[in-house]
């Protein structure tokens, strides 16, 4: 699987499936969330609304991951996923690799070949940049997806770009 550094809007992505860093209640947030609800439009919301009111009624695990339509964007599929928040005291990156390894099995399942993900959890939830890129890459070094040939980790600004870029050539 390729795996590409991208700077810029993952809501603009043309691939099979988007990840999602969503909060719990698949609702819509902020960050990544509330721009994937925004610019995908209603089908987002609905299926997740769905999903609510069938297997997640207390919301989405930490770490797990769930697929709806794309609805507007650009791409087929948005796979929800929901990132840990930082804590200095508590190591929760197990929690934060699964959300990528759980992703990549749901587009896998899709049959998704090319899947954008964010720099899951490290907006609001506080993950530092360059540990958060650090986790990331080792799932997706390590995994052996069959149908995913593409992974892209879009970045959110320049400065975070630059963070990404020296960790994936040092790791």
């Amino acid at each position: 699987m390729e795996i590409t550094l991208v700077d810029g809007d993952i809501t603009a992505q043309r691939v099979d499936a988007v990840v999602n860093a969503a909060n719990s209640s698949l609702l819509g947030g902020g960050g990544v969330d509330g721009a994937i609800h925004r610019r995908g439009g209603p089908a987002i919301l609905a299926e997740c609304r769905a999903l609510r009111a069938s297997r997640y009624g207390r919301g989405l695990p930490t770490g797990q991951a769930v697929a709806t339509t794309a609805g507007e964007l650009p791409a087929r599929w948005v796979i929800h996923t929901v990132g840990p928040v930082w804590s200095a005291s508590d190591d929760r990156s197990g929690l934060l690799r699964d959300c990528y390894a759980n992703s990549l099995r749901v587009a896998d399942e899709l049959g998704a070949t090319t899947v954008a993900f964010p720099l899951i959890s490290a907006g609001i939830y506080g993950w530092p940049v360059d540990d958060a890129v650090r986790q990331a890459l080792s799932v997706l070094r390590s995994a052996t997806p069959a149908a995913v040939t593409e992974a892209r980790l879009v970045l959110f600004g320049a400065d975070t770009h630059a963070i990404a870029s020296q960790v994936y050539e040092v790791n």
